[in-house]
């Protein structure tokens, strides 16, 4: 696979998607950014021309189906789209996570991935197919959380779960269309949305390396990327345990993946 050369990815403002920008960004292609801090994203942006790169910023909200299916539909035709965006927010292990809360993270998290799948998807399948027989690829970002119920982040890790699991169950029909789909679920990344966490992080890796796993990941076709590997067991083996173990196990893991 050659390189995407037109690129659209969501949360570009910093953490994995700045990284991913960066990455992506060379001459010749084309990088949609898409965020919601304007100062951050337009920086990133600049960035990515300094690598001689073609960027536009936009500020977007992911939660906006209509905004996000026009911004998708006129940034076209695209090689690669990365739903990056989405918020975490832990919880207290004995209290009921506030109502409000539970649905920011899920419309963030879930819905304002698949306002950027969906479109995408669309697109795709009406794109001419590439020497490879691919028409696009996308990406979701969900987390390591997506393989175990976290009790100090039930909507975080719900609403991951969630994700990874429609994207893995999706891939086979996009793929017969041309289309391949995978499901990105990293450990601790070094990004702000960790740099608070208070508790332990272990495999916790720079953006950058992150970001370069993602694309390896996503050039091989792979359904799902999931890093560290040893981690990713880890959790999906203490989610079989009888839920009062595992709880033990997992009591004081609030964390933001």
């Amino acid at each position: 696979m050659v390189g995407p050369r037109s690129v659209l990815i969501t949360g570009a403002s910093s953490g994995i998607g700045r990284a991913l920008a960066l990455a992506c960004a060379g001459p010749g292609v084309v990088l949609a950014l898409g965020g919601r801090d304007a100062g951050r994203l337009e920086a990133v942006a600049a960035e990515c021309r300094e690598r001689g790169a073609r960027a536009s910023a936009r500020l977007v909200d992911v939660r906006d189906d209509a905004g996000m299916a026009a911004w998708i539909e006129g940034a076209g035709p695209l090689d690669l789209v990365i739903a990056n965006a989405g918020i975490s927010a832990g919880a207290e292990e004995r209290r009921p996570e506030p109502a409000d809360q539970v649905r920011a993270v899920f419309a963030a998290n879930l819905d304002g991935a698949l306002n950027t799948v969906l479109p995408s998807l669309s697109m795709m399948r009406r794109q001419p197919p590439g020497a490879d027989g691919v028409r696009g690829r996308i990406a979701t970002v969900a987390s390591i959380a997506a393989f175990v119920a976290v009790p100090g982040a039930p909507s975080y890790s719900a609403s991951k779960a969630a994700l990874d699991a429609w994207t893995v169950a999706t891939a086979p029909s996009a793929r017969a269309h041309g289309v391949r789909l995978t499901s990105i679920c990293p450990g601790y990344i070094r990004t702000p949305m960790t740099e608070n966490n208070g508790i332990a992080m272990p495999g916790l890796m720079d953006a950058d390396r992150a970001a370069d796993i993602i694309l390896r990941g996503i050039r091989a076709g792979r359904v799902r990327v999931a890093f560290p590997w040893w981690l990713a067991t880890a959790a999906m083996l203490a989610d079989l345990l009888p839920p009062r173990l595992g709880r033990r196990l997992l009591s004081g893991a609030v964390g933001r993946g």
